[in-house]
């Protein structure tokens, strides 16, 4: 039977409460969340998976971004109609939270997570037809981006994931003209290793100009742990 809570998660049998409804809002508890995602992630990734305190706050904003908390949002200067570009070292676990983020609202549509290098690889073997693909409006988390080698078809080289970008950030504008209630605005989402300079290092100065207005920013601290170890 499906479950018409969305702010009540079964897995396996058991009920994670999100947080309670309030007529037609259901208002979130952050500790609530964590558990959720604490045994998500275990389910996911291993026993070895656990939610460090030092990342609370990414989880905190990654979950009032997703669970769309508007006042929250705005105290985090995050906007809710853009994407999420999540940065920080190797190893702090970006990946992973952007997979693990994609439950927390069964409700809304998700977002198929895709690494940069393989689309890079379609795109050395059927051309500009994978930048078409992902040009799309299908919701998309690019993971490491910026670690994509330069992509070449029949000896011209592209670099596939900018273009992809530039793509993408005309459907958003797009949408975001001809939708004016931004409930369905085309997202992209990415997470990387690169900081802001690295990334116009990379795509140019045209493409790090509109990922700023396809991305809000979070960030690790550069220092953070690599769990992997």
């Amino acid at each position: 039977m499906q479950n018409t809570f969305p702010h009540i998660i079964i897995e396996n049998g058991v009920q994670y409460h999100l947080g309670t409804l309030k007529g037609n809002t259901i208002q979130y508890d952050f500790q609530k969340m964590l558990i959720y995602l604490d045994h998500k992630g275990k389910m996911l990734f291993g026993n070895n998976f656990k939610i460090y305190e030092e990342d609370e706050i990414i989880l905190f904003k990654l979950c009032i971004y997703f669970i769309k908390d508007y006042d929250y949002c705005t105290k985090f200067n995050i906007d809710p109609n853009k994407g999420i570009l999540l940065s920080g070292p190797v190893g702090c676990g970006k990946t992973s939270l952007m997979k693990l983020m994609r439950h927390i609202t069964p409700h809304q549509k998700s977002y198929e997570v895709i690494p940069a290098r393989n689309i890079v690889f379609g795109f050395n073997n059927i051309g500009y037809k994978s930048i078409e693909e992902f040009g799309n409006d299908g919701y998309y988390c690019f993971d490491d981006l910026g670690i994509e080698p330069m992509g070449r078809h029949y000896g011209k080289d592209c670099n596939v994931l900018g273009e992809i970008m530039l793509s993408r950030y005309d459907l958003f504008t797009k949408t975001n003209v001809q939708q004016l209630n931004a409930k369905n605005h085309i997202k992209t989402h990415a997470t990387t290793n690169l900081n802001a300079q690295e990334l116009e290092n990379l795509y140019g100065n045209r493409v790090r100009s509109r990922m700023r207005q396809l991305f809000n920013l979070i960030a690790f601290d550069e220092k953070s742990l690599d769990k992997r170890s």
